[in-house]
């Protein structure tokens, strides 16, 4: 496949270098066919069309009384009726050539058209952490559905229609120069260049205003989901008004640029107007008074119509063409652009599928950070036996979810190691190491569809009957079976037609279905009151019961069964021990057990007063730490 993209300058010539794989696939023996028999069709259908005028010159001169066809065409023909009943049919038979051509391409097109999506689609799921975490999900949208759309329309029009145009001319050139003499072929070739030329240059002024169209259209889409996405948020702030007049903001750039289009395609429309009429008033001025002095019959007057006439519907899709093109550069540029942007993480040419056979985790003096001026780990050493587990725990900003993201290998370490059985995770394939590590994040988020589905996630080969002991182990089976439509319910977007605890419940399941040997747990509960908590933990407890388990905390009640739990503050090891010892030590893991402690029996009195209270009043608050 063609990696390198569209040049600054937008050159026609490299896009169609790089589209040419994809109209030309080395795999695909039925489209190359299509190509051939399509292009057949395009050269007979160029050929054919050039007799129509014929056809209407002897026709008028049979009528005028001043001559017919020649001797070539055959005598049942010859009446002016059968001329002008062959002037129509040549004109039926060449439209015909013309869909017959375009239904054996669009295949062709449409191929092209899901190899490149189908590209851009890996690429993003190619592309680090990073740059999601940076995306505008509303604007990268669009511009992969204009980009699609761009792409079918450069292929379209470059084969489809560039090619025959160019043959069109030639012929009517070679015609006007046998037939009429070389000043008639300057006229159509005067006129040729100066619309081309006009239409070019007004096409590039053009597509600055496009541009600006498209980022106000990018952004007024962006600003539209990121406000849907977040409805909830908008209302619990009164803030619709203000979200409706951010949108308008950018709907009225775009309102100001799309009238500009349409102005300018005025203004373009009427210079090439202008042109064709002043070309075809040359040639047909020409040929009126060679018909008064005798040189040219009536018929030839007509041909020479006839002729510019169907050269004029060429003409036009030059400046089609033309601005088609432009436009579809200009729409595919920013989805190029993405293809260009290169994977941060990838796996090693000589990378091998991780081979488990204990799970055994380590991390050696691992140092990492997401900007060079701000470390965020500095020398972070630790081990998880096989099949036990290991707590981190610290305040915000410790580095507790970079150590997550850096074990899935999201992002690669500045220095030292982290190996699983004595592999370094940089030397085997994501896939592989993804593929061995099960998570439960904190904010658990699932794809609008059924729950069964967001279960079987885990391992979509599944069965029903695995997908049901996964949600009987992760304590939801009851409740989903409870539902009205049981495991076939739709979870809404973004899971929100389930409770925190329910959604927790669902990752624990497809975690479980999925029956990793190493087990990350992010978090799992801290956004959960203290009931639901329990009640996940016990389902987490089910989980990582004989599992590599790495649990990042903030909870410390969820870890005091921990093999060993390590405390981290400003990126370092400050405290590593079990539960019993880090508490008599009295650091800083003592100070955050009572702070917690504290906070917890307040929430529990607060809880208290709730169910004495007379009035039947409730204000529920979340614990303050």
């Amino acid at each position: 496949m063609a990696d390198k993209t569209v040049s600054a300058d937008g050159s026609t010539l490299q896009t169609l270098r790089n589209l040419w794989p994809y109209m030309w696939p080395t795999d695909r023996a039925d489209l190359k066919r299509r190509v051939v028999i399509a292009a057949f069709f395009l050269v007979l259908a160029k050929i054919v069309l050039v007799f129509v005028p014929y056809f209407f010159k002897w026709a008028t001169d049979a009528l005028s009384g001043e001559g017919g066809p020649p001797d070539v065409v055959p005598v049942l023909l010859a009446g002016p009726v059968m001329l002008v009943v062959a002037y129509n049919l040549v004109r039926v038979v060449q439209v015909g050539f013309n869909q017959l051509r375009d239904a054996l391409f669009a295949r062709v097109g449409q191929h092209a058209v899901r190899q490149l999506a189908h590209r851009t689609f890996v690429h993003m799921h190619d592309l680090s952490l990073r740059f999601h975490l940076e995306r505008r999900t509303g604007g990268l949208s669009r511009i992969i559905e204009r980009g699609t759309k761009g792409i079918d329309t450069i292929v379209r029009f470059t084969i489809l229609n560039t090619v025959p145009t160019l043959l069109e001319f030639a012929l009517a050139a070679a015609i006007f120069g046998f037939s009429y003499g070389w000043i008639y072929v300057v006229i159509v070739a005067a006129t040729v260049w100066l619309y081309t030329w006009f239409t070019v240059k007004a096409s590039d002024w053009r597509i600055a205003i496009r541009r600006e169209m498209n980022d106000s259209d990018t952004d007024a889409n962006t600003k539209a989901i990121d406000s849907l996405l977040n409805f909830e948020t908008v209302k619990y702030f009164n803030n619709e008004a203000m979200e409706a007049r951010r949108f308008d903001a950018s709907m009225e750039r775009y309102e100001d640029a799309a009238t500009r289009t349409w102005t300018s395609l005025g203004w373009l429309n009427f210079g090439q107007g202008v042109i064709l009429g002043l070309g075809m008033t040359a040639a047909m001025g020409l040929s009126a008074y060679e018909v008064m002095q005798g040189t040219q019959t009536v018929g030839d007057f007509v041909f020479i119509n006839a002729m510019l006439m169907q050269l004029s519907i060429p003409l036009n899709f030059i400046g089609f063409v033309y601005r088609e093109i432009r436009q579809g550069l200009t729409d595919i540029e920013q989805m190029f652009d993405l293809l260009d942007v290169p994977a941060e993480v990838v796996d090693r040419p000589d990378a091998k599928p991780l081979a488990v056979a204990s799970g055994a985790v380590r991390f050696d003096d691992v140092r990492f950070s997401y900007d060079p001026e701000r470390p965020i780990l500095k020398g972070i050493s630790f081990e998880i036996p096989a099949g036990r587990t290991v707590a981190i725990v610290g305040p915000s900003g410790a580095g507790k979810s970079t150590i997550s993201r850096l074990l899935f290998r999201f992002y690669d370490i500045k220095s030292g190691a982290i190996t699983i059985d004595g592999q370094d995770v940089r030397d085997v394939t994501q896939r592989s190491l993804r593929a061995a590590i099960g998570m439960v994040p904190q904010d658990t988020v699932l794809f609008n569809a059924t729950i069964a589905y967001n279960i079987r996630y885990g391992r979509p080969d599944a069965t029903d009957e695995e997908v049901r002991k996964a949600a009987e182990m992760a304590q939801i089976g009851t409740f989903i079976e409870a539902l009205p439509d049981g495991y076939r319910t739709m979870v809404g977007e973004r899971g929100l037609k389930l409770s925190g605890g329910e959604k927790q419940r669902v990752a624990i399941a497809r975690t479980i279905l999925k029956a990793p040997p190493i087990l990350l747990l992010d978090e799992a509960t801290s956004a959960l009151d203290t009931h639901t908590e329990q009640e996940i933990q016990s389902a987490l407890d089910t989980v990582s019961r004989g599992r590599t388990t790495l649990v990042i905390a903030h909870r410390l009640s969820t870890v005091i069964g921990a093999d060993e739990i390590i405390v981290l503050k400003g990126g370092e090891i400050a405290e590593r021990g079990r539960h019993e010892q880090l508490l008599s030590a009295g650091g800083l893991y003592a100070d955050m057990w009572n702070r917690q402690r504290e906070a917890t029996e307040a929430e529990e009195r607060l809880r208290r007063a709730r169910e004495t209270d007379e009035m039947g009043v409730v204000v529920r608050r979340e614990p303050a730490y």
